[in-house]
């Protein structure tokens, strides 16, 4: 059986989405705002502290809308400018500590900005108001704040935070590949426990029907045949019953393996079963081909079977293929055909492909009766899967005239 494994990912907690990451991320953002505000209370201007109040506030608001943030708090930075400038008393400061602001929302854009150009026009944006701040506005009449000589220190500093935020950016978008590679992992990881648990239901689904199906289909025949011969013939009914007996066996033989993966998992070939003592499990070749073919004959089938394939050119799964499909196929013509039809059995190997053909002359006490007509039910769909999955093609239909025809051609492992 396969086994599940999980890709190990960051706690929900933990992560920056998590309850942990959230209230940090508020912490920092009301801090930030209390120090533009603190800063504003220490100016004389009548609206720095209104001013530097509304530009804390808008920092608030600048991880879910920077680029809002940032061009909020530069309008309210050009309302500070105008203020400062007017011919009588200054109503605001400039430039002022509380200005800090303005880095605080360039930051923000370019640290949670979704598209690529938005970090440049941020950092581009500031910049130019800070050398229209430093050097002044001559031709509207405006003078600069301080000396130009502090342009140098503006841009150094507003270069040094962009930077820095920068950096921040790079890695959180690393964070956030790393998380989603981990995610995707841990989803096709899940997807592929679920693929190989669906192919071995199939598979399991696949061994009852040919083991059930078959050893059913030849113990009711035998059974049937015994008791008409039972009074007439006691050696043909003993003969019968041997069948019987000798079916049954190999079929709980069969279903033990099948009950051991579905509780252990897949056993290695030849080890025994230390848990309950079964015997090792039981490798099915194509010699066993022959010992269906008897039983089917002590059925009242004519079989003829002939095998033309060099010894170990077979890998077990490639005859445990061949030796299922040629059991299906028996099967089939017990039930759907019954006593009296004659099968030809062919197994040959060609070139590095396993060619299979079996026929039957639809002559049988039943033919045309049988349960579910010839259109072989879940037999033929197991069959097509084997080889399919083998990477072989099959076909299957009835012949000209009566009866019915099976082909298989399966790639042989190369010796």
């Amino acid at each position: 059986m396969a086994e599940e494994r999980t890709v190990p990912v960051p706690s929900a907690w933990m992560t920056p989405s998590g309850r942990y990451g959230r209230a940090v991320a508020r912490a920092c953002d009301i801090g930030i705002a209390l120090v533009v505000l603190v800063a504003a209370e220490y100016y004389d201007g009548e609206y720095d502290l209104l001013l530097g109040g509304l530009m804390a506030l808008c920092l608030l608001a600048r991880r879910r809308f920077p680029g809002t943030v940032l061009a909020a708090v530069l309008a309210l930075g050009v309302v500070q400018f105008v203020l400062y400038d007017l011919p009588e008393l200054p109503l605001a400061s400039a430039p002022a500590s509380y200005d800090v602001a303005v880095l605080f929302a360039m930051m923000s854009v370019v640290h949670h900005s979704r598209t690529t150009w938005m970090p440049y026009l941020a950092g581009a944006v500031v910049l130019l108001a800070t050398a229209a701040g430093t050097v002044g506005m001559p031709a509207l009449g405006i003078e600069p704040f301080v000396e130009p000589e502090s342009l140098l220190i503006f841009w150094g500093l507003t270069l040094t935070v962009w930077l820095t935020a920068f950096a921040l950016h790079t890695r959180r978008l690393y964070a956030e590949s790393q998380t989603a590679r981990v995610w995707h992992a841990e989803r096709e990881q899940e997807q592929r426990v679920r693929l190989a648990a669906t192919r071995e239901r199939a598979e399991i689904a696949r061994e009852l029907h040919d083991v059930v199906a078959h050893s059913l289909a030849v113990m009711i025949l035998q059974a049937d045949g015994a008791e008409a011969v039972l009074r007439k013939s006691p050696d043909m009914a003993e003969s019968a019953l041997r069948t019987i007996a000798a079916t049954g066996r190999d079929a709980i033989d069969d279903m033990h393996r099948i009950v051991r993966v579905l509780r252990e998992g897949n056993p290695d070939p030849g080890d025994p079963d230390s848990a309950d003592g079964d015997p090792p499990r039981r490798l099915v070749t194509l010699d066993e081909i022959e010992v269906v073919a008897e039983r089917a004959r002590a059925a009242g089938l004519t079989v003829d079977v002939s095998v033309e394939v060099g010894e170990g050119r077979l890998s077990p799964a490639e005859e445990m293929t061949a030796f299922r499909i040629v059991q299906e196929c028996l099967t089939n013509v017990l039930r759907h055909a019954g006593a009296g039809a004659g099968v030809d059995i062919r197994l040959r190997e060609e070139r590095g492909t396993l060619l299979i053909g079996v026929a039957d002359d639809g002559a049988g006490t039943l033919a045309g009766h049988g349960v579910g007509g010839r259109s072989g039910g879940n037999g033929l769909v197991g069959m097509r899967e084997r080889v399919e999955l083998a990477g072989g093609s099959f076909e299957a239909g009835p012949r000209l005239g009566s009866g019915w025809h099976v082909r298989a051609s399966i790639p042989t492992r190369t010796k």
